[in-house]
């Protein structure tokens, strides 16, 4: 399916990335501003309904819900200091007002008002009622239901989370590690490696600069035979950031005092109660349960590891130490490259990102019945960065929503690979739609003077996996923005992009896009049958580092008083989950561990337990049905994606597979058998 070019801007306010700081501060200003009038309106109703009360807070919302994104979105992307420095001030002052707003006891009160009765709350559709009861619901978490004096310092604790959160963020993107190396010291590494890589002279010998930015790192720590190369570069990558540690033992003292304040045992338990998993306890049992099935596989893998690494130590003339974090990727590595003769080199030379993007774009359009159209000279933050229209397939006069791709690593730009909801769609009072944003940010490989820009398999499964959370904003579609793709809940959020990598794997699809960079030739049957066979090799291992970030999530927030050694608790947690040692190494990953900062605290565990509603969703739908099945596309996009965060997922997942779901396709996916 082509995608065509357009030339200029078709449907949907285009937004402006291009702000200067005073823009920024002056676009705060703006929304606290028109913030502050609506609520002493609501405050002052005489008598409160869903129109004078609910409606304007809603509304609000969704007036001024891009414009805080946009400005707040840029100290991710800017190539200004200044611009960064300046969204992370209106982040922090955005923060603050938000918080200060939902811990006005007047606008709660009319709320509260429109609750309680029960003649309006019956007569609202669907979707009002949920936003009454959310709307209350958020004014009660924050603290609505204490005294004025725990409500003070609720308030005083928010507002300290909230400025943690920002500057643990902001230390982890302009911190990047970098360390030198000689060749010799990199070997292993393919060609293209050093392709236009910075080298440095030290002590009179030229050296490459690594950094710990993922395009760098990964290789190093797959491919490099050296194991002190390795170690060097993984102690420098989980050594930086080492005052974060201090900002996030802060925030989980802080969380657990918030957590009592609202009558909460632990941070845990007062997350949990709006998740799936409900409880503390329900989270512990599942981690521990999939950790002992994962072990049976993991057990296996761990001996192969070891004899490989005997083997290394024995032809170098060296004892063997143990395994370590940093043979983790190196000798999982190597198991595929010896079982199932696949390496990363050999299988990205099929993977070119301009054609693969091509290529994924595609079964998201033949899946979700929809027309993607590129925009020549798009109005973006830097040139690198690609804009998209989205259109109905078959409708020309039915637009959709715009998304962005920011793939390449930069300094000062986030460094990972996440989905940013920009704008939420929803309904005008008019009655006609304001068309949802997303932007995706990666951090791939950049081309190089030999070659364009090449994509590991696992590359391929990130863009297929943050596509989905593209399209999940993209093609939410309630009437509030509240209930777009923010207000699912947290462990099921994942479970769409998830479901998504399944893709990657399926002979038919790589086919329709793996093609050779130079020859243009497809992907060898061959290639793809070793990839396909190499699939779960050292999927014990890897699920367990899951497991291990989840029980470390659990162990630092669903605990009384937050008094954490964080640096003992991630290490020793990382050797007795994986079997992997930190050795003689001062680090803690932790450190830049951004999810505990990022809103997923006490929710991490939510990967895994998504992926066994994806497993479910991919096996007992699509390919039951047929991967490229339109009608189990337009079920999944109308069940699943369509109602956002306006009914829970058990409803949604109920609807889309017909019934309740269960473990066994996760277990069977993953080699095990649903009995274990």
């Amino acid at each position: 399916m082509v995608i065509l070019r357009a030339q200029g801007l078709a449907r949907g306010a285009v937004l402006n990335f291009a702000r200067t700081p005073s823009d920024i501060q002056a676009t705060v200003n703006a929304i606290i501003s028109r913030g502050n009038e609506i609520q002493r309106a609501v405050a002052n109703q005489m008598q409160p309904t869903f129109a004078n009360t609910i409606a304007p807070l809603a509304k609000f919302e969704n007036d001024y819900g891009a414009d805080s994104s946009v400005i707040t979105f840029l100290q991710n992307v800017s190539t200004r200091k200044s611009i960064r420095d300046a969204s992370s001030k209106a982040e922090q002052q955005l923060s603050a007002f938000r918080i200060e707003s939902l811990m006005r006891k007047d606008v709660y009160d009319s709320v509260k008002e429109v609750l309680n009765n029960k003649k309006e709350m019956e007569a609202l559709e669907p979707e009002d009622r949920r936003l009454v009861e959310k709307m209350a619901e958020q004014y009660w978490r924050n603290g609505l239901g204490l005294n004025h004096e725990h409500r003070e310092r609720l308030g005083q604790i928010k507002v300290r989370l909230s400025e943690l959160g920002i500057t643990f963020s902001r230390n982890i993107n302009e911190n990047d590690g970098r360390i030198l190396f000689t060749r010799q010291e990199l070997d292993g590494l393919p060609e293209d490696y050093f392709d236009g890589r910075v080298t440095e002279m030290e002590d009179g010998v030229e050296k490459y600069v690594v950094t710990t930015k993922y395009p760098d790192l990964v290789p190093v720590m797959q491919m490099a035979k050296n194991e002190q190369t390795r170690k060097q570069l993984a102690v420098v990558s989980e050594s930086r950031c080492p005052e974060n540690i201090a900002l996030l033992e802060e925030a989980i003292k802080l969380r657990a005092e918030a957590a009592h304040l609202l009558g909460h045992r632990t941070h845990a338990s007062f997350v949990l109660e709006q998740n799936m998993a409900e409880t503390p306890e329900t989270v512990i049992e599942f981690e521990h349960d999939l950790q002992a099935k994962l072990n049976v596989l993991a057990d296996k893998e761990i001996k192969e590891i070891e004899a490989l690494k005997r083997d290394d130590c024995q032809v170098a003339g060296k004892p063997f130490t143990g395994l370590f974090h940093w043979d983790f990727r190196f000798y999982s590595n190597k198991v595929k490259e010896l079982k199932h003769k696949v390496s990363d080199d050999e299988i990205k030379q099929y993977f070119p990102v301009e054609q693969v993007t091509r290529g994924v774009l595609d079964i998201y359009q033949q899946m979700l019945g929809l027309r993607f159209v590129k925009v020549d000279n798009p109005p973006v933050w830097h040139k690198d960065v690609e804009m998209y229209e989205v259109w109905e397939a078959n409708d020309n006069q039915t637009f959709v929503g715009h998304f962005y791709l920011d793939l390449y690593p930069r300094d000062g730009k986030y460094n990972h690979a996440c989905v940013n909801p920009i704008r939420a769609g929803f309904a005008r009072p008019d009655g006609t739609r304001e068309y949802p944003v997303a932007v995706m940010l990666a951090n791939f490989p950049k081309p190089t003077s030999s070659a364009p820009a090449l994509l590991t398999h696992d590359d391929v499964l990130t863009l297929l996996h943050e596509f989905g959370h593209v399209f999940h904003h993209i093609c939410a579609e309630t009437k509030w923005s509240h209930f777009q793709l923010e207000s699912v809940q947290m462990d099921f959020i994942e479970a769409p992009s998830q479901m998504l990598e399944n893709w990657g794997w399926e002979p038919s699809v790589l086919r329709k896009f793996a093609v050779h960079y130079k020859t243009g030739e497809p992907i060898p049957e061959d290639l793809v049958k070793r990839m396909v066979a190499a699939k779960n090799e050292g999927v014990g291992l890897s699920n367990l580092r899951q497991v291990f970030f989840g029980l470390f999530d659990m162990a630092i927030h669903d605990t009384f008083d937050g008094n954490i050694d964080i640096k003992s608790t991630y290490n020793t947690l990382r050797e007795k989950t994986t079997g992997f040692s930190a050795g003689d190494t001062d680090t803690c990953g932790a450190a830049t561990f951004g999810h505990m900062m990022g809103g997923y605290d006490a929710g991490y565990y939510g990967y895994l337990w998504a992926k066994v509603y994806s497993s479910d969703m991919y096996a007992s739908r699509f390919l039951k049905d047929g991967v490229e099945n339109p009608k189990t596309g337009m079920d999944y996009r109308r069940e699943i994606l369509l109602p956002g965060g306006s009914r829970d997922a058990s409803v949604s997942l109920e609807k889309f597979l017909g019934r309740g779901p269960n473990k066994k396709a996760f277990l069977e996916s993953i080699g095990l058998s649903s009995k274990v």
